[in-house]
């Protein structure tokens, strides 16, 4: 950030106390409807202009830094030099600094390593935060021409869109009666790392800030010290990554020819469902997946991606599939008019993974307050359950309930071994939750805080995102408010529940 810049940026240093967030919102989200209602009429030269309008924006900049330094749970973790943005003095700074006119010279990212669930690292890539700040405005300029072009069945890193609507889609395609019952479950090699700079640059065409989007392509990564090259792909970490990884993916239906009518719905013997760079492909023979699957590995090719063979499989859904943390699958049932029932659950290898995150907390729980256990805990069940509650969950909640009663005990056992079971259920059961008739509710008279069961959180079918529908649309704000409104009621009321003792419950901050 250098000091004689200011003399190129705005008269008034930003007070960012002082900031009116409601104008700033209302202004960003009027110029993104704009570019959006401008691509979706084809005016190309009226997108470019509103384009260059956002990232001068001075709203949007405020907005931007407001996200990568307040909102985004990176917000404190440095890039190469180190620098983390807490302050409002230092906020304030950070949109001079991105006002200032001037050609900027991105910063390579720093490479960290996270736990995948395969148990292999996943490489991330973290910006500075100047750089993190200028991807959130390159993002708010790209996102609404795209989301103007995006397919129906694109559901990953889109405002608007989530995992169960991709699941709730998957739903309406793999019913008992449907005529597509081969499926290929698809996984790209390393798509993120392999992603062609070439392609993407000339898929996103005369964006006003394509230079600046190619020199974080470019930028490479340091590594104990040394600096790398990155001649391929995207890097996971970075704001705008997502977005770029999905205009890379896009038109896999075309690819596909999957046909759709004036309705929206598809004709044709072909579906594909798509999550980031995980989708799912419905077709009627296992002939046909194979063909796609030589289509499919053809268009990846000019993406500079390519399918893995050990992970990409054709299935029935008889044999049923793993996605997204559920398995999909036919069973045999003699009521239905086709002898057979889709159930979607959560798979095993989810239910596996939220055991080892629960046991890994009951055990380091042995060293804290019983209070700060159930914090901890809570935060992962609502969380978990949560997620899952959109489909066939019950069984499980239950499954779970009775693993984690084993766990409280073992838990109380080890923490007053001289205790006999009376002192110990009068101390850690004598709770008993007001309207769900439960007596073995675990948690602490003394301050009624209580640990959450899996199978209060009502099972409650997700309603499934509209079409091509987009929060960047003008013409569908209405639905859009209501989609919200019910989305929010039906997730924290629950939460609030009953207090057991003097008015208090625990709500975790993130479910909340």
């Amino acid at each position: 950030m250098h000091e004689d810049a200011r003399a190129n940026g705005p008269k008034e240093r930003c007070n960012w106390a002082k900031v009116d967030w409601d104008h700033a919102r209302r202004v960003v989200k009027n110029l993104r409807q704009r570019i959006f209602r401008a691509a979706s009429e084809g005016d190309l030269k009226k997108v470019r202009s509103l384009q260059k309008l956002m990232l001068r924006s001075y709203t949007n900049t405020l907005l931007s830094v407001k996200r990568v330094t307040q909102q985004n749970k990176g917000r404190n973790t440095p890039g190469i030099d180190r620098v983390v943005v807490k302050t409002d003095r230092a906020k304030g700074k950070m949109v001079d600094a991105l006002c200032c006119h001037q050609s900027w010279r991105v910063r390579p990212v720093r490479r960290v390593y996270i736990p995948k669930a395969s148990g292999k690292l996943r490489p991330l890539g973290i910006p500075v935060v100047l750089d993190r700040c200028r991807q959130a405005m390159v993002k708010n300029a790209l996102e609404p021409e795209w989301e103007a072009r995006f397919e129906a069945t694109s559901y990953g890193f889109r405002p608007g869109r989530s995992c169960q609507d991709a699941v709730s889609r998957i739903y309406t395609l793999a019913q008992s009666r449907t005529r597509k019952k081969w499926v290929i479950d698809a996984d790209i090699k390393g798509a993120f790392d392999n992603i062609s700079h070439a392609y993407l640059l000339k898929a996103m065409g005369l964006f006003p800030a394509r230079e600046l989007v190619k020199q974080w392509l470019k930028a490479g990564y340091v590594e104990l010290g040394r600096l790398h090259e990155t001649p391929a792909g995207t890097p996971q970490g970075g704001i705008v990554s997502p977005l770029l990884a999905n205009v890379a993916l896009h038109g896999m239906e075309q690819a596909l020819s999957i046909q759709r009518n004036r309705q929206g719905y598809i004709q044709g013997s072909r579906a594909v469902v798509r999550y980031a760079d995980d989708f799912v492909v419905f077709c009627e023979t296992r002939e046909d997946a194979e063909k796609c699957i030589h289509i499919l590995g053809e268009w990846l090719a000019q993406r500079g991606l390519q399918l893995s063979e050990e992970k990409t499989r054709i299935v029935h859904l008889q044999d049923g599939f793993d996605f997204l943390g559920f398995t999909i699958r036919h069973y045999r049932d003699r009521r239905t008019a086709t002898g057979w029932k889709l159930l979607i659950t959560p798979s095993k290898e989810s239910v596996e993974k939220i055991k080892e995150k629960l046991r890994a907390i009951w055990r380091q729980g042995l060293h804290w307050p019983v209070d700060v256990l159930l914090i901890h805990l809570n935060a992962v069940v609502r969380g978990w359950a949560y997620y899952f509650r959109t489909q066939v969950a019950s069984a499980t909640f239950n499954e779970l309930d009775s693993w984690m009663f084993h766990r409280q005990v073992r838990f109380v056992r080890r923490l007053h071994s001289g205790k006999n079971w009376e002192w110990l259920r009068k101390r850690y059961w004598s709770l008993e939750h007001p309207t769900r008739r439960d007596r073995w509710v675990f948690g602490s008279p003394k301050t009624g805080w209580y640990l959450q069961k899996f199978r209060w959180v009502r099972i409650q079918r997700h309603t499934m995102v509209k079409g091509t529908a987009s929060p960047d649309d003008p013409a569908l704000q209405d639905y859009w408010e209501k989609r919200r409104a019910r989305s929010h009621s039906s997730l924290v009321a629950p939460l609030l529940g009953v207090p057991l003792s003097e008015g208090k419950i625990l709500v975790d901050e993130e479910a909340s």
